[in-house]
Order: structure tokens, then C-alpha cells, then sequence
């Protein structure tokens, strides 16, 4: 496994790049991505956020019908990392207390970003939701935070390769402040003053509220291309789903 310092190197590197889709047709679409993947064979649909647990680890594709309105391409994104001009764009929903993100963010995407990252094959842009409590607001809050300073894949990194291997990980505000000073983070003080900011709260409350509008019921999420697959699925899966969508834009 890529270590945890490599790790930050490589994305940082690779990081050269507020998500709202009002708009109307693209709710409608992508909520049949959604109904279509959770109705296939032993996957229901997941009624509430807190019954997302059970949905977390399984996961099916879809195929849907071209990129979506909430793939941001923009160049400054701290969210993002790879080449904004990358074929494919694989948007994944993460809620920081998730023990499949976590799985996700360690033993997968360190591969994925050396095989499809790195060379300019795969652009990855992350999306911030709170479906597990208080602590994960507070978490999606302080995320946004480290956003703020250009920080937030060195943070979600650091957070997910501490947490627990199953369970909810606890986030206090004191554990999300001592993950931005062990990575780093520029000025903390602005850090900590963000974590109180209503404007930073609504922005990650919006995410969220969007993020269940397009019905996103259980995390992780992805979609890359015309297809959305959920669950921590294993590395084989991953590298199908990608070379598939890959192959579409050749």
C-alpha cells in the first residue's frame, strides 16, 4: 500500500484544479442514475440516510447518458485532483465518519490515482455530505474549512487513513482541529474560526441538502462518465468501471 506521506505527495501533486445544480432536468436525470442502481438485484433502496449503512458496502453500475451537470471542471478546485482537461471525471460523495469512504481512500484510490491520475486519464472531484450525525456536519464544515486554505486532500486523506476499519469514526471538534495541525494547515487560526462561520456551515449544510435532492442516499457514491456505481468496491471493479468510461470518449 502507497504510504500515507507518498500518498499526500502524489495528490497534492496532482491537485491542479461550491457544487449547486438548481437546475432541474439534471436533479431529474441523475435521480434515475440513483433508482436505477439501487433497484438492481440485492441492493434496495435506502430510505433514510441513517439506513445508508447496509447500502454502503454493495454496489452496482448504470449506465446513464453523458456527463452531468455537477462535474465542475473548474482549474482552482481544492476538491479536485488530476488534469481538469482529463476524458473522464469520476465525482465521489463522501461523508468523513464513513468507514467504506475510509476502505475507499486507503486501500483503493492511491491505485487510481497512479494508473489513471497521474497520467492524465482521470480527474477526481470529491463532494462533501453529512449523513451520519452531528459530527459529520462539524466534519463536512471543518472539510471545507481546509478547502478554504487549499488543504482539504491532505485533510480527508489524513482522516480516513485514521479511521476506524468499521464503525463510525469519532469527530470531534477537537480531533478535526488536531487532523488540520497535523497536516499542516497554514494559519489555524482561521481554521478554527471557519469552524464557526455560518457562511462555511450553510456552504457544507448546501452540499448536503443537494446532494439528497439528486438522491444520494448512501456513501460512497461515484459517478464517472454516463455511469454511477456505489459502494466500496474492489480494485478489479474499479479499474472495469473506469476503462469502460475510458473507452466511450476514445
Amino acid at each position: 500500500m502507497t504510504s500515507p506521506q507518498s500518498r499526500h505527495t502524489l495528490e497534492a501533486k496532482y491537485r491542479r484544479s461550491k457544487i449547486w445544480n438548481g437546475v432541474l432536468i439534471a436533479v431529474v436525470a441523475f435521480l434515475g442514475i440513483v433508482v436505477a442502481a439501487q433497484l438492481l438485484p440485492d441492493q434496495g433502496p435506502t430510505a433514510t440516510p441513517e439506513a445508508s449503512s447496509s447500502g454502503e458496502a454493495a454496489g452496482e453500475q448504470e449506465s446513464t447518458g453523458g456527463d452531468m451537470e455537477f462535474v465542475r471542471r473548474d482549474t482552482d478546485d481544492p476538491r479536485a485532483i488530476g488534469d481538469v482537461d482529463a476524458p473522464v471525471v469520476m465525482t465521489e460523495w463522501i461523508d468523513l465518519r464513513c468507514p467504506y469512504c475510509a476502505s475507499f481512500s486507503r486501500d483503493t484510490l492511491p491505485t487510481l490515482i497512479e494508473e489513471y491520475v497521474e497520467p492524465g486519464h482521470l480527474r477526481i472531484e470529491f463532494t462533501d455530505v453529512a449523513y451520519f450525525g452531528e459530527q459529520s456536519e462539524d466534519a463536512a464544515v471543518a472539510a471545507q474549512a481546509a478547502a478554504n486554505q487549499d488543504m482539504y486532500v491532505e485533510y480527508i486523506t489524513a482522516i480516513f487513513d485514521a479511521a476506524p476499519e468499521s464503525g463510525h469514526a469519532d469527530l470531534t471538534r477537537e480531533v478535526l482541529i488536531d487532523f488540520a495541525d497535523g497536516v499542516g494547515m497554514p494559519d489555524m487560526a482561521a481554521f478554527t474560526a471557519d469552524l464557526d462561520d455560518p457562511d462555511v456551515r450553510a456552504q457544507a449544510e448546501a452540499e448536503t441538502l443537494n446532494a439528497q435532492r439528486l438522491g444520494v442516499s448512501a456513501v460512497p457514491f461515484f459517478v464517472a462518465g454516463d455511469t454511477a456505481m456505489s459502494g466500496a468496491q474492489p480494485l478489479t471493479s474499479f479499474r472495469q468501471y473506469l476503462d469502460e468510461q475510458l473507452d466511450k470518449v476514445d
